[in-house]
Parts: structure tokens; C-alpha cells; sequence
């Protein structure tokens, strides 16, 4: 078993090695992230200062396709550890292969060496990179957040689809009557939902759109939702198989999103 395995990331090894070794000349200078004369904003959610930082943009030659390689007990090819190179399916809905537990695991391990080490993040920095949030104006009331995200939603014709009331479960299932407010409510655009669908059915368990609503330590109330901004892939959508009209309603939904966010924290209707 250990054998065939470590054979495998030989190969892997000699792929990549072949990669790095390959010439190439980039199109246009390196791109700053941050010009030398400037503070590089994303410091501040760093625990240690670091220098601006300069990449490169290099134009890559096209890796071979890797062998179907297939290795008893694993169950999977460890050579397609992050996608599995299959283009995008003209059959809507079409359900991708289940990626094992073991390969997801691996595929973590190789992460967290820079996650932790390079980036210094913990589980809370991760997740606060990951959360778009607004906190409400002082002197409004939980209630009045939500009244104002849900006619703000009404507005935008955006269907509210349900809510999870969480601290009242921490009430009467745990007991805990110290936890703050908690509650995540859902809204969903039918249309550009069921687009995504078609490209992506793994797509749904983002799905409906869900906003929380909370009181933090110091009282004072948070609305958030998951960071899907699509400005990210800009310029990437055709290799990601997503058209310019889905991408047009992909983004109206992110900004509706924020305006019942927005709308909520201000106390706007």
C-alpha cells in the first residue's frame, strides 16, 4: 500500500517539477498589490506587519493531462488533489463525482501549513475573511433590524423564505439563557438560483441566500452574510463556465443582498 503511494507522489513530484522548469514570458509587468509608497491596507488584519507585497503575472503553459492513475484502498487520484479537469457539462444539472473524505483531508493538510504559518490566521481570522457584515446604527432594536431588512426585501422583490431562530433553541434544547440574540433569515431570487443549479448542483448548499442576525458581546447588533463577491473571478468567468448572464445576476443578487443588509443596520425601509 505504502509503495504504490509513494509512487504516485513521485509522479506528482515530476509533473511539477516539469512545470516550474518550463520557460515563459509574462505578457505585462508584475502587478502591485500595494504600491511601495503606500501602507498595504490587508496588514491590519495581520497580528504581524509584513512588507507590500509583489506578484508576478505570468502566462503558465498548459500542464499535460495527468494519468487516471488508481491505487487500491485510496480511492481516488491522488494526482487530481484540488479539481478534476472535466469541463463544464452542456447537460443541466449534472451532479460532479463525489470527492472523498480522504482527498479533502489531504487537500486541507497541504493548506494549513500556510494558513497558520504564513498568514497566521486562526479559525476566527478565516471565517471574519469569509463574512460581509455591517453593524446597526446605535439605539436600534432587534426587531426593527429585521423590519427593515424584510420590507427593504419586499422593495427589491426578493422572497423571504424562512428563518432559524437559534437562540430560542439554545433556550429551551440547552438551557442557556445567557446566549445573545441569534437568528439567520433566507431570501432567494428563484430565476438566477435555479441558473446557478444548472451549472453547478453542488451549488445548493449555498442556497436559499441567508443573512444572520446578532448580538455580539458588547450588545450591539451585526447583520452578515457568506463573502461571495464575484468581482474576485473577474475575468475568469468563461474558464468557470459562467455566462455573462448569469454573472450579471449573480452580482445583482450579491448587491440586493447588501442592500437589505444595509438597509437593516440603518434602520431604512
Amino acid at each position: 500500500m505504502k509503495k504504490p503511494l509513494q509512487s504516485a507522489l513521485a509522479l506528482l513530484g515530476l509533473v511539477l517539477s516539469g512545470a516550474a522548469t518550463a520557460q515563459y514570458m509574462p505578457r505585462q509587468p508584475p502587478a502591485m498589490i500595494t504600491p511601495p509608497a503606500q501602507a498595504n491596507p490587508f496588514m491590519q488584519y495581520m497580528p504581524v506587519p509584513a512588507a507590500p507585497m509583489v506578484l508576478p503575472v505570468p502566462t503558465l503553459p498548459a500542464l499535460p493531462a495527468l494519468p487516471n492513475l488508481s491505487i487500491p484502498g485510496v480511492g481516488f487520484n491522488p494526482l487530481i488533489i484540488l479539481g478534476s479537469g472535466q469541463p463544464i457539462s452542456a447537460t443541466p444539472y449534472t451532479m460532479r463525482q463525489t470527492i472523498p473524505p480522504e482527498a479533502k483531508r489531504q487537500m486541507m493538510q497541504m493548506m494549513m501549513p500556510f494558513m497558520t504559518n504564513v498568514f497566521r490566521m486562526s479559525m476566527p481570522d478565516a471565517m471574519a475573511w469569509m463574512s460581509h457584515k455591517y453593524k446597526a446604527k446605535p439605539g436600534l432594536t432587534f426587531d426593527e433590524v429585521l423590519e427593515s431588512m424584510n420590507l427593504r426585501a419586499n422593495k427589491l422583490n426578493f422572497k423571504y423564505v424562512g428563518s432559524n431562530l437559534m437562540w430560542k433553541d439554545f433556550q429551551a434544547v440547552l438551557g442557556d439563557m445567557d446566549a445573545p440574540r441569534i437568528e439567520v433569515h433566507s431570501y432567494c431570487d428563484i430565476k438566477v438560483g435555479r441558473d446557478l443549479l444548472k451549472i453547478s448542483p453542488e451549488f445548493l448548499v449555498f442556497l436559499p441566500c441567508r443573512i444572520g442576525v446578532m448580538e455580539d458581546a458588547n450588545k450591539d447588533i451585526w447583520l452578515m452574510m457568506l463573502d461571495w463577491d464575484l468581482s474576485w473571478v473577474k475575468g475568469y468567468e468563461a474558464a468557470m463556465g459562467v455566462t455573462p448572464q448569469l454573472a450579471e445576476g449573480a452580482i445583482e443578487i450579491r448587491d440586493k443582498m447588501d442592500e437589505i443588509m444595509r438597509a437593516g443596520a440603518n434602520g431604512e425601509w
